[in-house]
């Protein structure tokens, strides 16, 4: 047995003007789960606290709350000393308790007509990864786009794309999808992360009733725009001046001795839009001893196409991607859009690794900047941190330059084409994370992803700087102290 000690959320409408926590310390053996601690709390020491439970196995989703704040199931979750408890971030019942009944009810269920086939199996195997939900409902706990807008949430989408894949159903599940908020949602993957049943519900549901609303016409003019840009031009946004392919020769060779080779993916943004984040990123890499080879036929990764499910040119983006590293014979690609990573990682079959430029600093290893009298925070882009599962090399880096300041991982907003498509959302998420960026007293926001870069620019009075470029200013600083010490 061990003590453990423990905060928990409290709040009574009845007798409560406020919600508020309280502190016990409660005996529970070793491997205990955070729903023992709390039969422990309830049996020992507060019988009115009131929590849910059922089968206490992982299987029915009942008891679902959120530690440290990310929504756990009760049951599955280690219990750990110092955890936090909090029901889920939905309307409070009572203590833990939530309602789930208006997002339960917004789940359809199978409505079969007088004649109907059983699905075959094939299409049995088309809707396994999106049966295995219990309604725990820690995905629309965890879900951006809820707290700003009507959205019915992502796991009524994934009910919405399981019945468009069975024949027995008669409703046109996809209609419905995008009159219930099917383009609200930011691709984030909060969902997933979260998910006890590991259900990709934005890559196995959304994105692929996106599609299916593609093939009715339902699609959103904006993002019909930007897929007959990136048919006309190869990029999904338009230049703003001279590109970034067009100021660099294919090969940039380091200024020292070469310690490794890769080949860059610059991706639209960085290529069209903010050119000298790229340039900053290629002189720290030279002078970090990188040979970096740039295929001028590159194109657009296709990522805002898969996103929106316009995907009746993807083959075409890819095929030309692919081979022009290829062709090369490049053996590591890096990217420094989190988008255009987590594309390549996830939605491309390649023949050659994809790094982020994060990965491939810390992999080469850098030489050391000085240290700058500046106080930042950083945003994780959602395609970098839960599309490709990088957290802490970024931060790594930016320890090594300037003080860093956390604040929470939530979505800016930018992404899965809602900047585009519901710029009112994409502005109201913007300003959940303006006031989390104000709440550090950062100086500057750092982040390691253009669209995230761009949209929360917009919405800061910060300056908003890619990681390469705040590097790179400590190694120019770093070169300035160096001349004053020559010449004293």
């Amino acid at each position: 047995m061990k003590d453990i000690s423990v905060r928990v959320f409290r709040y009574d409408p009845e007798t409560d003007e406020q919600p508020h926590y309280q502190h016990y310390l409660v005996k529970v053996r070793e491997g205990a789960r955070v729903l023992h601690v709390l039969h422990a709390i309830h049996d020992e020491h507060d019988p009115t606290l009131s929590y849910r439970y059922c089968c206490g196995s992982g299987q029915c989703g009942s008891c679902a709350v959120r530690v440290d704040g990310e929504p756990v199931l009760a049951c599955t979750e280690e219990a750990r000393d110092g955890m936090t408890i909090d029901p889920l971030d939905l309307p409070i019942q009572k203590d833990l308790e939530v309602d789930m009944e208006p997002y339960l009810e917004a789940i359809s269920s199978l409505e079969p007509g007088s004649e109907f086939r059983m699905p075959t199996q094939e299409e049995v195997e088309a809707i396994k990864p999106l049966r295995s939900c219990i309604e725990c409902l820690a995905c629309v706990s965890a879900c951006p786009a809820l707290k700003v807008i009507d959205f019915a949430g992502p796991t009524a989408m994934r009910e919405d794309m399981r019945l468009s894949l069975d024949p027995r159903d008669t409703r046109d599940r996809v209609t419905e999808a995008v009159s219930r908020g099917l383009f609200t949602c930011t691709s984030c993957q909060a969902c997933w992360k979260v998910c006890p049943k590991d259900i990709q519900i934005p890559g196995k549901a959304i994105e692929k009733l996106r599609a299916l609303a593609n093939r009715k016409g339902l699609t959103l003019p904006r993002h019909q725009a930007v897929e007959k840009l990136v048919r006309e031009t190869g990029r999904s946004v338009d230049r703003i001046g001279i590109s970034f392919l067009e100021q660099v020769p294919e090969v940039l060779e380091p200024y020292g001795e070469a310690k490794g080779m890769i080949g860059f993916f610059v991706g639209c943004m960085y290529n069209m839009r903010l050119p000298q984040t790229a340039l900053d990123a290629m002189e720290v890499l030279r002078r970090n001893g990188i040979r970096v080879i740039i295929p001028k036929e590159q194109i657009c990764c296709g990522s805002p196409l898969i996103r929106t499910g316009q995907i009746g040119y993807l083959e075409t983006l890819q095929h030309r991607n692919i081979e022009s590293f290829v062709c090369r014979g490049i053996d590591v690609v890096m990217t420094m859009c989190a988008g255009c990573g987590s594309t390549l990682k996830n939605d491309y079959q390649c023949p050659f690794r994809v790094m982020d430029i994060n990965e491939v600093l810390l992999k080469f290893g850098i030489e050391p900047p000085a240290r700058l009298p500046v106080k930042a925070t950083y945003h994780d882009p959602c395609h970098l941190l839960r599309g490709q599962g990088i957290r802490t090399e970024p931060r790594e880096l930016i320890s090594r330059v300037v003080e860093l300041v956390e604040m929470p991982s939530i979505c800016c907003g930018s992404g899965g084409g809602v900047r585009s498509g519901v710029p009112e959302e994409a502005a109201a998420l913007a300003e959940n994370r303006r006031k989390e960026i104000e709440k550090t007293g950062a100086d500057i926001v750092i982040s390691s992803c253009p669209f995230c870069e761009y949209h929360i620019m917009e919405h800061t009075d910060r300056p908003v700087k890619n990681i390469t470029t705040v590097l790179l200013e400590g190694y120019r600083e770093k070169d300035k102290r160096k001349v004053r010490e020559d010449w004293s």
